[in-house]
């Protein structure tokens, strides 16, 4: 049984990590005058990809060693140098004395999320006979990136033009896998698989309005989950808002919470 303590923390904490900086590298290649680019300080990855971008951020501060004032300076002259402001995820197994740091160097807490983690077992089941999951090919990145802004933007139009440069981000990423989700052949649903040390990290998931409750969201899932068993994945895992349907269609697939996680936030100087 896999229990959820610091070896888990650091383990799920290092692959979203790993899956943030891909971003930022991706980014890198595709153009090279970005200033996107990320590091490693005191066990934490830190990414820069943008002023005010969600993948502007830290993960695993505090867990790999201990968060210090001046290791939380060292993150600090990272982001602000940038011109971002410092934004870290931080897990609760850090403990008091990290929290209370952050809080008195300024710091608020700015968003809560739960961490959810499942073994991946050896075998699957299959999709109903009209659905159809696949890995795309090199020349569906448009296809995947179609599918995945229809179903992201259905009920929030206003995130066309963050979501539609996202997608070729997500597709060109390093140790990534995108899934579509075919109903009779028709593509109707989207999803992505970041692997990292034995973990599969599963996000992305979309499906656009005319095809919903027809099995795809199920079959990407237990698709992904074959493919990470495959590759010698032990755990998967997802993060979600905090009690939100997303958190319950995971926890009805076998995920488990495994802590709540507060994004910290402090004004470049």
């Amino acid at each position: 049984m896999t229990f959820a303590d610091l070896a888990l923390a650091q383990r799920l904490e290092r692959t979203e990590g790993i899956a943030c900086a891909q971003f930022a590298a991706a980014r890198k290649r595709i153009y090279p005058e970005s200033a996107s680019t990320w590091t490693e300080r005191g066990g934490a990855v830190l990414t820069f990809d943008g002023v005010e971008a969600p993948t502007t951020q830290s993960f695993g501060l505090g867990i790999f060693a201990e968060l210090t004032p001046s290791v939380l300076a060292e993150t600090e002259a990272f982001f602000f140098t940038h011109g971002s402001a410092a934004m870290h995820e931080v897990c609760p197994l850090v403990g008091p004395a990290a929290l209370t740091l952050l809080c008195e160097q300024g710091y608020r807490p700015m968003e809560v999320s739960n961490v959810l983690f499942r073994p991946i077992e050896t075998s699957a089941p299959d999709a109903s006979n009209n659905v159809r999951v696949r890995v795309i090919g090199s020349d569906e990145a448009d296809l995947w990136t179609d599918v995945s802004t229809r179903g992201w933007t259905y009920e929030h139009p206003e995130l066309e033009d963050f979501m539609r440069p996202m997608g070729e981000l997500i597709v060109n990423r390093e140790g990534s896998a995108c899934f579509l989700a075919e109903i009779n052949g028709q593509p109707g649903a989207a999803a992505a698989l970041l692997i990292h040390e034995g973990v599969a990290l599963l996000a992305g998931a979309a499906t656009v309005p005319e095809l919903r409750r027809c099995g795809l969201q199920g079959a990407l899932l237990a698709a992904r989950l074959r493919y990470a068993g495959e590759y010698d994945c032990d755990l998967a895992m997802m993060v979600t808002e905090a009690g939100s349907l997303s958190q319950r269609n995971a926890e009805r697939h076998g995920f488990r919470v495994a802590y709540t996680r507060l994004k910290w936030r402090r004004e470049v100087k």
